[in-house]
Order: structure tokens, then sequence, then C-alpha cells
């Protein structure tokens, strides 16, 4: 449940998917995330970084951690099904 919670936040899961081919700056990162405000990005940030998914490398980039790249790949088969229900959904409009 802790870690559906932790998902669950606004921007965590944008977050995770930005930063799962590279690591990226806080304002790139920003940007990449439709300019969200500075003080959520920073929260959501922390609260990633004290789950132990993301972490400020040595140039003060940001990456996902191992534990991170783990969630990254256990979310895939949901990105997969959102992707056909997406599609699903087309046809019905």
């Amino acid at each position: 449940m802790a870690a559906l919670d932790l998902f669950g936040r606004k921007w965590a899961l944008r977050i995770l998917w930005e930063l799962r081919d590279e690591a990226i700056g806080f304002r790139p990162l920003q940007q990449r995330c439709d300019n969200m405000s500075s003080s959520v990005l920073r929260q959501r940030l922390v609260e990633l970084g004290e789950a132990g998914l993301v972490a400020q490398n040595g140039d003060g980039r940001y990456e996902l951690t191992e534990l991170g790249q783990e969630a990254q790949e256990a979310l895939r088969p949901l990105a997969r099904w959102s992707d056909r229900w997406a599609t699903s959904l087309e046809g019905t409009t």
C-alpha cells in the first residue's frame, strides 16, 4: 500500500518516467514535467529519494537508483496495458 500511495502522488510516476533513460538536472526535469512548480518537484524528489528510488549523482543531476530501475521495470506491464486501454477507448468515441 505504501508503494501505491507513493506512485499515486501527483507527478511521481511522471518523474520516474522522465528519469528512465538518463540522469537529468532539476531545471530540465522541471521542463519535461510541463514546467511543474519547483516546490512540488523538489518535494517529489525528496519523497522518491527517501523511498530509495531516485538519487542525485555527483554532478547534481537526478537519476534512478537500482531500486528505481526495478520499479520502472515492474511498471512496464501497466504502461503496456494503458496503451491498449487508450486504443480501445479511441474506438468508442
